[in-house]
């Protein structure tokens, strides 16, 4: 009997994983991974307790870049420690927070926006988004990215950039967000990347994949329910009075 028929018949088996994408292997489809030449360099950080095997789309998005770095952790001393050369300007690189700043409240019809500390459209959108060398992702939920953000002070010397995308994340009621532009960390990369290189083609190829793992997923998910992500903790709680804080983050 194999492995798989094994975790089948057995709920509290281990189920085998994909050495590449880390995804059980019933939701692997790296077989179908087109691998992208990209320009733009993308260094994703995930947050330690953001683990959804399942779900999650961060070492997924690596596998499709030849110039990507996927670290798991809290803190870097430096971008260059991050990226794990002795080399990088955190100047040159940009990093996607959403944090409370909305596309939707800024006047500006453009999907990528650069914006300041106070989170204020910067003047020179072209200019700043032309000169860009890398981005920054952080996985996990809201709470996790804000986690990440502020662990790593070295960010505050990168462009912080927001997406204002036009449609909702294909999660759909798999992965619900609080927020229309929470989107997942492989799909936050299609819109990136695809707008600072002016290649739709690399937006056609990640959301492609997305939906593939997508599809997948919900092949196998009724006759193996352990494949199934746990519940998550809630970000917030809501009480008399307080203010709701976001949820999710690019994931």
């Amino acid at each position: 009997m194999s492995k798989q028929s094994e975790s089948r018949a057995d709920p509290d088996a281990e189920v085998p994983e994909c050495p590449d994408c880390g995804k059980p292997m019933p939701l692997c489809i790296c077989d179908g991974i087109t691998p992208i030449e990209n320009r733009v360099e993308i260094l994703i950080l995930q947050h330690p307790q953001e683990q959804d095997r399942a779900l999650g789309t961060a070492r997924l998005t690596a596998l499709h870049f030849k110039r990507a770095v996927l670290k798991i952790g809290l803190s870097w001393p430096s971008l260059s420690k991050a990226l794990g050369r002795p080399v990088a300007d955190p100047s040159r690189w940009a990093v996607l927070y959403l944090g409370s700043a909305k596309v939707s409240e800024l006047d500006t019809e453009n999907e990528i926006v650069a914006i300041n500390r106070k989170g204020e459209i910067e003047s020179g959108q072209r200019a700043i988004l032309g000169d860009i060398e890398g981005i920054v992702l952080l996985d996990g939920t809201w709470s996790q990215a804000k986690a990440l953000w502020w662990r790593n002070a070295w960010m505050l010397k990168c462009q912080r950039v927001i997406l204002g995308p036009k449609r909702p994340s294909r999660y759909g009621k798999l992965r619900r967000e609080p927020r229309a532009d929470g989107l997942s960390t492989i799909e936050a990369a299609a819109m990136l990347l695809a707008g600072l290189e002016k290649r739709p083609d690399i937006a056609e190829t990640l959301n492609g994949s997305f939906e593939r793992s997508l599809a997948r997923y919900r092949e196998v998910q009724a006759t193996m329910p352990e494949l199934a992500p746990k519940p998550r903790k809630r970000d917030y709680r809501r009480r008399k009075g307080a203010r709701p804080g976001p949820k999710r983050a690019s994931k």
